[in-house]
């Protein structure tokens, strides 16, 4: 029947979808979601009832002309066949997954003048509507998730079923450079591909790795555009959180150098002799590193150094100013000469690092110093390294405890703390949640470290700490130079 067909022919509704895959990660790839080519902008007419009506009224004609006899029985077959058609085609549903994706609906007819907005839930009766995401709308009722006003672009984005401009959708979805602050660009292959500080999770573009983007020489991330690090004055950077706790001069750290020898006395290693303390410069130091003939500082880059040798090394005696430009100006030094009256000269410091950072570092190097002076002789390089380093991680965890606890014991020593020294505080006191942080980041490099003394020696001397207790660990690298 030519009016069966007609029925089933259906229409041409357009459909619109968007797509959005991704995942975050170290290194995360973020695919930008396929925008529609149909926009929502084909309105729809209602003359298909129009033609069903006529095509209905010209085949009950024909069939009257004909003066043919209507078998009873296939015209209840016909018409069941066409209930259960019909019934199909009103009810077709179109399903949505749970990533953005939205399937491609069939086109399908409405035989009903009744139409509910998927947006507001009335009827649509002017006869104008929108068909796309698997339902009709109003077209002031298709609005953006983003910033609710009507999409009337050609092509929009979904995501979670819900519709969005493409300028909002990236505005909200897609990632952001934490250093330039741009949009994340897409890589060759259209993928969208960024880098993460894996301790701090800062987000960059891959190219700052190549564009000498400034780090932060301590805590290592990058610097934003829209912030201005402090330089010093052998070319370091040192981000504004860092420079609040920074120790810049050698009496600045004589509070930080007792504080150190105390916490070896408590371990029963008290360093009975007198070792000077010196704050120095990048250039200071490396000089000092290549006179020394048996020296041991610490890797890879050089900020820390136990001596054995008579020399003259070039001292800060004075902290220095920030200047224009957040340059470190008016640094002042002095030659200072150091004697041989044990088997430790100086431990040297590099300047310019935060107090924790610089107390971690002085810890190892004391370690160096208190073997020494103890006799310990042939042992192998990566034991040495390795138990200095248990040391320093052994002290920045009994900071990390003072410093959780701090917060509550610091506000009713505020007062008598006020009329003390001028110096940073040692033990207690207000500690930012930065520092805290900063704490757990030195924690976690001296954890990962992957070096073959420094990382592969630290990890053999905590498991043997923790096994046999420091004491009998440190007897037996005596006897045997190695880790028990």
């Amino acid at each position: 029947m030519g009016w069966l067909k007609k029925i089933f022919k259906g229409s041409t509704h357009g459909t619109c979808e968007g797509q959005y895959r991704g995942k975050y990660d170290v290194n995360v790839v973020w695919n930008e979601p396929s925008k529609t080519s149909e926009g929502p902008s084909q309105y729809k007419d209602e003359d298909e009832d129009e033609d069903l009506d006529h095509a209905i009224a010209v085949s009950l004609s024909e069939e009257e002309c004909k003066g043919k006899a209507i078998d009873k029985k296939p015209q209840i077959e016909e018409d069941e066949q066409l209930a259960r058609a019909l019934h199909d085609s009103l009810n077709a549903s179109y399903p949505f997954n749970n990533i953005g994706q939205i399937y491609r609906p069939s086109p399908f007819s409405f035989l009903s003048t009744f139409r509910r907005c998927a947006g507001c839930h009335r009827e649509i009766t002017d006869g104008r509507f929108l068909s796309c995401m698997g339902a009709i709308w109003h077209p002031e009722c298709l609005r953006c998730y983003g910033c609710n006003n009507p999409i009337s672009d050609n092509e929009f984005s979904v995501h979670g079923n819900r519709p969005y401009h493409a300028s909002c959708y990236r505005e909200l979805r897609q990632p952001k450079c934490d250093v330039c602050k741009s949009f994340i660009p897409s890589n060759v292959f259209g993928l969208i591909e960024y880098k993460a500080h894996p301790f701090w999770q800062q987000k960059y573009c891959p190219s700052h790795d190549y564009d000498h983007t400034p780090r932060c020489c301590s805590c290592e991330r990058m610097e934003p555009r829209d912030m201005k690090y402090i330089t010093l004055d052998d070319g370091r950077k040192l981000c504004l959180e860092c420079l609040d706790s920074v120790i810049m001069d050698t009496n600045e750290c004589q509070p930080l150098f007792q504080f150190i020898k105390e916490f070896y006395e408590g371990l029963n290693m008290k360093i009975e002799q007198q070792i000077p303390l010196l704050l120095v410069e990048r250039q200071a130091l490396n000089e000092a590193m290549e006179s020394e003939r048996n020296g041991t500082h610490h890797l890879p880059e050089t900020r820390g150094l136990c001596l054995a040798e008579e020399q003259i090394v070039s001292v800060i005696s004075r902290r220095p100013t920030i200047g224009p430009g957040n340059m470190i100006t008016d640094i002042l030094t002095r030659p200072y000469r150091l004697v041989r009256q044990c088997e430790v000269t100086a431990i040297l410091i590099l300047y310019g690092l935060p107090r924790l950072l610089t107390g971690t570092i002085l810890a190892h190097e004391m370690m160096h110093g208190w073997m020494r002076l103890q006799g310990f002789r042939g042992i192998n390089h990566a034991v040495e390294e390795g138990i200095c380093q248990v040391l320093a991680h052994m002290w920045l965890e009994a900071e990390i405890a003072a410093g959780s606890s701090s917060n509550s014991a610091s506000s009713s020593s505020s007062s008598s703390s006020s009329s003390s020294s001028s110096s940073r505080p040692t033990r207690k006191g207000i500690r930012s949640q930065f520092e805290k942080k900063f704490a757990l980041f030195i924690k976690y490099q001296m954890e990962s470290d992957t070096s073959q003394a420094y990382g592969d020696g630290f990890r053999a001397g905590l498991r043997a700490v923790q096994t046999y207790g420091l004491r009998q660990t440190l007897n037996h690298i005596r006897r045997t130079g190695i880790f028990p």
